[in-house]
């Protein structure tokens, strides 16, 4: 039996002209669950040139959760996927022949994350690529990498954090020590720019908490 997305998707099928953008996106987007390329593709394609201002919709987002029914943060990981496989893998757009399924877009999402935020080295980060595009690493196991090198740097932010505040304390404490100097004398320590400095890294970064996977 199909679901109430699924018959409001066949029923604008029936409405819209065959052949036409419109028409191959709807039935993309039926299709989603088993090949997402096409549709990131295609999504891609209906932003960039605002094809859904010509259906009636008022933006992106409106026209994604009214006509084809996914959130607007379904469809920018969609659209961004496709973009990266584009960019990293686009034999696999052209090899229809190939016994490797296309990796998960979520994959593909996170893949791009880790390499944003810096949480693996390049050779690292080309390495885990190569798996998720052979197939030998599924979305589960990556989304469980990925949540742990986010904890793994969100530690290393705290144990920066924590060096930075007590470095400053130690520097507070050093040049008060040293208020019964001569000006010159203290003048060559150039205490005050040191601490100037680390208060300013201290405001910038704060404490981090742990966050939640983009998956």
């Amino acid at each position: 039996m199909a679901s109430k997305t699924e018959q409001h998707i066949e029923n604008l099928l029936m409405q819209v002209e065959p052949g036409s953008t419109r028409h191959t996106i709807l039935h993309s987007a039926k299709q989603f669950k088993s090949s997402w390329v096409e549709l990131g593709q295609l999504l891609a394609q209906v932003r960039s040139e605002l094809l859904y201002q010509e259906w009636g919709y008022a933006d992106f987002a409106q026209y994604c959760a009214r006509e084809i029914h996914i959130r607007q943060q379904t469809a920018d990981k969609l659209t961004h996927a496709y973009q990266y496989l584009r960019a990293h893998n686009p034999h696999s757009l052209e090899d229809h022949s190939s016994s490797v399924p296309l990796p998960d877009y979520r994959s593909l999402n996170l893949l791009d994350q880790i390499n944003k935020e810096n949480l693996m080295e390049q050779n690292q980060l080309d390495d885990l690529r190569k798996q998720v595009f052979s197939g030998t690493i599924p979305h589960p196991k990556l989304a469980r990498t990925f949540r742990d090198l986010k904890r793994e740097h969100a530690a290393e932010q705290v144990n920066q954090y924590t060096d930075l505040k007590n470095a400053l304390s130690a520097a507070k404490r050093f040049q008060s020590s040293l208020e019964n100097l001569p000006p010159e004398l203290k003048k060559q320590l150039e205490l005050g720019t040191f601490i100037h400095v680390l208060e300013q890294a201290l405001n910038i970064m704060e404490p981090p908490a742990e966050p939640e996977p983009n998956m």
